[in-house]
């Protein structure tokens, strides 16, 4: 079951190392759909969310549980209900990709704080 775990830990702080490296791959139209979004200063945020992510998934994955999780669950907390409202898109399929990527978010939550509350045994 250790294996599994570590297994686990390596595929969800990978998953969230891309999506950092992405972020600042892809700034510029990242942050023009943040600003779409009226997120302040979009580019100075994808940078800082894309840091955030990094410093997250890098934890998880060198076994970094408790910090690991934190900073992810503070990405998804933060982001989540800004960049996936599904709840206002208008258009059928925006508002599809919202649900998607929210419904994503939630689960990536989850084992984030399955992560945190595994390393407080």
């Amino acid at each position: 079951m250790r294996a599994l775990h570590a297994l686990g830990r390596a595929i969800v702080g990978g998953f969230f190392i891309y999506s950092g490296i992405n972020h600042f791959q892809n700034t510029e139209q990242m942050a023009q759909y943040a600003g779409s979004k009226q997120v302040p200063e979009p580019k100075l945020a994808v940078q800082g969310s894309g840091a955030l992510l990094l410093a997250g998934g890098a934890a998880l994955t060198l076994g970094m549980e408790k910090s690991g999780g934190a900073l992810a669950a503070a990405f998804l907390l933060g982001v989540t209900p800004i960049m996936h409202d599904f709840w206002r898109a208008t258009d059928a399929n925006q508002k599809m990709n919202d649900m998607v990527h929210f419904a994503k978010n939630l689960a990536l939550l989850g084992a984030s704080l399955a992560f945190i509350g595994e390393s407080c045994d």
